[in-house]
Parts: structure tokens; sequence; C-alpha cells
């Protein structure tokens, strides 16, 4: 499984591309990815912001603006932790669409805002279970917002945090079922 960091030095952060390629190496091993799979991280150093997306799944290719990947409490620095949960989400996201069980989820541009809430709490919870840091309170608050702040919104964000071999068409049911239950 060859894991290609760039840029493999870094002159703005104060980043180690080996310590980012021995978490997505160790990520991917636990994700289950395919062994050959190739992954490249392509981090945007000229930017404190914090997107990340999947660019291509075949090969695996993830850009991250390095605000993304950096410690909030000590500038320009990598944060172990974060990284895993920023990468982590967006690697089983990865998984999810190379799994042909999983069906087809629409390409990341055409998820609505519930869609993406949704799949980011399956893709967290997942994580989570691995051993990985991750903020449930966080995404909890993230699902609410896109899904209101019901009792049927809390357990749909149950179910899909603690759910394992949830499809496509599982994912988006539940969304809509919180949404259902919104007041006229």
């Amino acid at each position: 499984m060859p894991v290609e960091i760039r840029p493999d030095t870094f002159a703005m952060v104060f980043f180690d591309a080996a310590e980012i390629r021995a978490i997505v190496e160790k990520l991917v091993q636990e994700i289950g990815l395919p062994g050959d799979a190739n992954v490249t991280i392509e981090v945007d150093e000229t930017t404190p912001l914090g997107r990340a997306v999947v660019v291509s799944t075949e090969p695996i290719v993830i850009s991250a603006e390095s605000g993304a990947l950096e410690d909030a409490k000590s500038v320009r620095q990598l944060d172990p932790a974060g990284t895993a949960d920023v990468l982590g989400k967006l690697l089983l996201s990865v998984k999810d669409r190379l799994d042909p069980a999983f069906g087809e989820p629409p390409v990341d541009d055409d998820l609505t805002l519930q869609q993406s809430a949704a799949w980011e709490t399956y893709c967290v919870g997942r994580l989570g279970r691995l051993g990985y840091t991750v903020q449930r309170q966080r995404r909890l608050y993230q699902f609410r917002n896109r899904h209101g702040f019901t009792d049927a919104s809390d357990a749909a964000f149950d179910r899909l945090w603690s759910a394992d071999g949830l499809s496509w068409a599982d994912i988006s049911a539940i969304s809509d079922e919180a949404l259902a239950a919104l007041p006229a």
C-alpha cells in the first residue's frame, strides 16, 4: 500500500510527512482498504483553513488545507489525533464508495447537507469504534443542525453512530426519517 504525502517537506507549517504517512498507513490497514490501494494526501500549506476533500477514489487522492491537520492550540503544528479524525472519516467514505454492496451515493458536491451529515456520522462512529479519538457531541450537534433538535433526530443519530454494514440507501433512509419527524 503506497502512501504518498505531498509535499514531502513542509516549509510553512511544522508538519512531518513521515508522521502523516504513518497515520495514513495505520488508518488504511485498520479501515480495511485494499492492500494495493495507492493513497496520496495533498496538503496545501499556504492556507490555515480547514477544508479536506476526497479528490479521487481510484487512485485515492485526498486534498487537505493545512488547517484541517493543525493543532488548534499550537499554531502550525500537526495534531496527530485530529489528522486521524479528518483523514479517517474521508478514508472510510472512500471505502464505502469502493464497496459495491454500499450502493452508489451521489458525488460529494451533489450531497445535501443532511445526507453529508448523516454519512459523516456513520463514518466517524466507525472510526471511534476502531479506537480513534472522535468528538461525539460535536457530531451530534452538527447532525441536529441539519436534521432538527428532535427525539427522532437523536434516535437517527444513534442508529448511524453505532451501525456497521449500512448501505447508502440505509443512510439516506435514516436521514429522511429524521427529517420527516420535523414539525410542519
